[in-house]
């Protein structure tokens, strides 16, 4: 039988839900185990302040991830808007692969492009102003070059300032832009697109250049609850976690 790839993101991983860190372990200890790669599509923890901060919750998920792999499961590992600091070093330390954003795999004969999804909110501005301002390796060198506490500190007053914002930002906004996604696909010819980001899980279909493409938004994980992707010989199907396996 073959085994399925797998895929997830947003699980926002911290000590402040112990449910979602409980139910990403089993999922790492049940089907993860059954499966021949493993992609994390970003944020899989809440913040990330460098691959020097030592908290206990970062290490066990490490020791776990590197457990997995050493099962004969390849992981990768994409940056999201929470851990786009996530580092070599941690990546070395949990057995996996960084991949650059985006992604084109192959999935039993199906081209898959893999991204987080935030590039996409593109009606977003002052997120993707601020995006591309934190994605620059110079910026990036001088934050990491603070030290930890200041880090951490700083990352909270960002934490803060975005939840703040958001709370006078339309639905809309915080979702990809359509025009964005086709453009997207139009540079992979061929490939359906799967991201995260939104937390509205959903299969969506777009004509791009006369050809129909499948769009598939994966789940954000909270409280325990949330959901994974499976590819297969005969597909994609959604699996939820602790939920109706059913996209919204």
């Amino acid at each position: 039988m073959t085994r399925p790839i797998l895929f997830a993101s947003d699980l926002h991983l911290s000590d402040g839900d112990p449910k979602t860190v409980e139910a990403f372990l089993a999922f790492l200890h049940g089907p993860a185990r059954h499966a021949t790669a493993l992609y994390l599509l970003g944020d899989l923890f809440e913040y990330w302040a460098g691959d020097d901060d030592d908290d206990a919750l970062t290490q066990e998920i490490a020791g776990e991830l590197k457990q997995l792999a050493d099962h004969g499961v390849a992981i990768y590992l994409m940056h999201g808007n929470r851990d786009f600091l996530l580092g070599k070093d941690y990546a070395h330390r949990a057995g996996a692969t960084l991949l650059p954003d985006p992604t084109v795999i192959d999935a039993y004969g199906r081209p898959l492009l893999l991204s987080h999804g935030d590039q996409l909110c593109t009606d977003d501005a002052p997120y993707q102003q601020f995006r591309q301002m934190v994605r620059q390796p110079a910026w990036q060198a001088a934050f990491l070059a603070r030290p930890l506490a200041e880090r951490k500190a700083e990352i909270a007053r960002i934490r803060a300032a975005s939840e703040a914002a958001k709370q006078v930002k339309t639905s809309e906004i915080m979702d990809v832009n359509s025009y964005a996604v086709g453009r997207l696909l139009a540079s992979y010819p061929g490939a359906h697109l799967v991201h995260g980001h939104t937390h509205r899980p959903a299969h969506h279909q777009h004509e791009v250049q006369h050809a129909l493409r499948q769009r598939w938004v994966l789940p954000d994980w909270y409280a325990g609850v949330g959901g994974y992707l499976e590819a297969g010989e005969n597909g994609l199907t959604y699996r939820g976690i602790n939920q109706e396996a059913a996209w919204g």
